[in-house]
């Protein structure tokens, strides 16, 4: 039953993913989710983030926002990456993740959704058969507050890493 939440690979963050051999590996796009992935809640992209997303293009990856924010927010984050996105996706609602792979261009294996929640993120590509990559979330500075939600996704996890064959699905992306 858990395994509907279990991510195919764990980052420390979006940074410590090799985007190389992901795209060597056959990946040829990566779905990102905003809030708590890419940027503590509801800040605006940084000089770092969008640096990212260059070095990601010129890999030959394609990207996407999918994200459960409003348009505006989501135009507001991605003025300088400019890439594709999708506002007010549902999420964990699997049609969000279908018309992302329609946008992109690719199948549901040529791509990856990079998230920091479970029971939205990894339940919705799992559910739509997208591999994912589970970040830890960033918090703004000075915050330790934890909800319901987060504690019991630590208890998934728990689960998710003593299951040594549900881990490192990808391969060995994740930079240590």
């Amino acid at each position: 039953m858990l395994k509907k939440f279990y991510p195919y690979e764990y980052a420390e963050d979006v940074f410590s993913i090799d985007y190389q051999k992901l795209y060597d590996s056959g990946i040829k796009a990566v779905i990102f989710d905003i809030d708590g992935t890419l940027v503590p809640h509801g800040d605006d992209s940084t000089e770092e983030i969008d640096s990212l997303f260059e070095k990601i293009s010129r890999t030959g990856l394609k990207t996407l926002l999918l994200s459960n924010n409003s348009e505006e927010r989501i135009q507001r984050f991605n003025a300088n990456i400019k890439t594709l996105f999708i506002a007010e996706a549902d999420k964990p609602e699997v049609k969000g993740y279908l018309r992302a792979l329609e946008m992109l261009g690719v199948e549901k294996n040529e791509a990856v959704v990079i998230g920091d929640q479970l029971f939205t993120d990894v339940m919705g590509a799992n559910n739509a058969g997208i591999p994912s990559v589970l970040v830890k979330f960033r918090l703004h500075p000075g915050d330790t507050k934890l909800g319901k939600k987060r504690r019991v996704e630590q208890v998934i996890l728990k689960c998710y890493f003593m299951k040594k064959s549900r881990t490192k699905r990808l391969g060995d992306v994740c930079l240590k």
